[in-house]
């Protein structure tokens, strides 16, 4: 039997209930995947997260409250309210603990700002107030799988190859002109894809090791990873909820277009099942 991933999944805290929880978007993604999804505790200690992060194949970060500014060495303004900071400290040790082991890491909504923050980078804390724009970027309101605004993909980053893989309603490789960063032939144009977005807070600076693989019309990036590892990705959308009903976001996680950059530590041969999760 192939084996198949065993994916952390960092919790969602309720603070009225007190509470643990999760959206099954997360986990339904990852069993689609091929994965197996497992949530994790909500704690910092040093050596719990060590064992946590040998014992998995690889960690989804997920949305949730907003991350605290002390992170990045700011003062909370008056829209950050509200704060889980038992997740802050977790995700200050978890994140560099798996960028350190080489495990493949997903963030979504607060997971690529966790990320961010994790590699040094800084947050606006409050887009109305601090970087407003046209560009809605808090659709409060459900249904959340809408298309809310669109988002430019960088033609050579591994996003735009998941998306539109060349063959795909694109160029064969005999009519791509240039190589991309992974060596590979492509055919530049222009990437647009349609997101929903439920955030008040973004990517200010870029943490050291991150590269943008999309932007927001007014420049909010909306999507980062970590060129030196095998697969560190974050987007700032939520396709948790929309991967069933939009074909291009359940692209994202094929398969064959993440396999080349998930390799196994010991033997060097790639990983044999899908290790990203939505």
């Amino acid at each position: 039997m192939a084996h198949r991933p065993l994916i952390g999944v960092v919790p969602l805290w309720d603070d009225t209930l007190n509470s643990l929880w999760m959206l099954p978007g997360y986990f339904d993604g990852i069993i689609e995947a091929g994965g197996i999804p497992v949530m994790l505790p909500l704690t910092d200690d040093e050596t719990t997260i060590e064992q946590l992060v040998g014992q998995c194949d690889g960690f989804l970060v997920t949305g949730g409250h907003d991350v605290d500014p002390e992170r990045y060495g700011e003062a909370a303004g008056p829209k950050t309210v509200k704060l889980c900071k038992a997740r802050d400290r977790m995700e200050e040790r978890l994140i560099p603990s798996v960028i350190a082991a080489d495990k493949p890491l997903l963030g979504i909504c607060r997971g690529i700002q966790s990320l961010n923050v994790a590699l040094g980078g800084t947050l606006w804390q409050d887009l109305p107030d601090e970087h407003p724009s046209p560009v809605v970027h808090h659709g409060d309101k459900p249904p959340y799988d809408p298309v809310v605004h669109e988002v430019s993909i960088a033609p050579d980053s591994p996003l735009a190859r998941a998306l539109w893989p060349l063959g795909d309603n694109g160029p064969s490789e005999a009519e791509a002109d240039e190589v991309d960063s992974f060596g590979k032939p492509y055919h530049p144009r222009a990437y647009t894809l349609g997101v929903n977005s439920y955030h008040h807070q973004a990517i200010r600076t870029l943490g050291q090791g991150l590269e943008p693989m999309a932007t927001a019309p007014d420049g909010i990036v909306e999507a980062v990873w970590m060129p030196a590892k095998r697969f560190v990705w974050a987007v700032q959308w939520h396709p948790e909820f929309s991967h069933r009903a939009d074909s291009n976001q359940r692209r994202i996680r094929r398969p064959e277009d993440i396999r080349s950059m998930c390799r196994t530590d010991s033997s060097q041969q790639q990983h044999p099942d899908h290790p990203q999760c939505r």
